[in-house]
């Protein structure tokens, strides 16, 4: 742990959460923290370091609830090979608490499509996910250790809205809706008028209500 000119580590201690001393001792004057390699699950206590900067997340367990604390002069985030999966949660997230953010990264995270991670995607998907979060995230200068360039702003402006893919829902992927059948139109001035026989039926029924199969005789069927 050094905590020398504003610079902090706290890395591979295996901890769920942060420390409620180690945030005592340091919040105030740390600048920069690195917290990789450990199995935090949450970020409490973030809010006591205000004059936070960079902040070094990778290798952990941060899902998608995670609830992040605001931090306005942070600059730097890295949430490399964590467990989100939620791109539009994480970025609506980032929006709101951190206005100052201009390096991000994302990679390991099933929310970034990098082959690196998942042989399924492609470039172009990868690429999709770029527009879309620049779009979102317009003061960004680096993404994904890549330095953002001009043209790629200039194309999540005009189509990044439009990358983001939705996720279905648990319930939609294992109970899609059926089809709702509807009936002929039904000519209601001819109701109770029509007259009619199902197959060899001896039987004709006359009359406003139905009485579903009763004349249908079982030689029939």
């Amino acid at each position: 742990m050094d905590s020398k000119s504003g610079f902090l580590s706290y890395c591979g201690q295996e901890c769920t959460k942060i420390p409620s001393g180690f945030c005592r001792m340091y919040g105030e004057t740390t600048r920069y923290l690195d917290l990789s390699y450990n199995n935090l699950e949450t970020l409490k206590g973030l809010e006591n370091f205000p004059k936070l900067e960079e902040l070094i997340l990778d290798n952990n367990n941060l899902g998608d609830n995670i609830t992040f604390p605001s931090l306005p002069r942070l600059k730097t985030l890295s949430l490399n090979n964590n467990e989100i999966t939620d791109l539009e949660s994480l970025i609506s997230k980032l929006q709101d608490k951190y206005p100052a953010l201009t390096y991000l990264s994302l990679l390991g995270n099933k929310a970034c499509p990098d082959q690196l991670s998942d042989l399924e995607k492609d470039a172009s998907d990868y690429q999709r996910y770029r527009y879309f979060v620049l779009y979102n995230l317009k003061q960004l200068r680096f993404l994904d250790s890549r330095c953002v360039k001009l043209s790629e702003h200039v194309e999540a402006n005009s189509r990044g809205a439009f990358m983001s893919v939705r996720r279905p829902r648990v319930e939609e992927q294992h109970h899609e809706p059926r089809p709702s059948a509807r009936p002929l139109p039904v000519d209601f001035a001819s109701l109770g008028k029509h007259k009619g026989a199902y197959g060899k039926c001896n039987y004709k029924y006359t009359g406003k209500h139905s009485e579903g199969n009763r004349f249908i005789l079982n030689s029939d069927l």
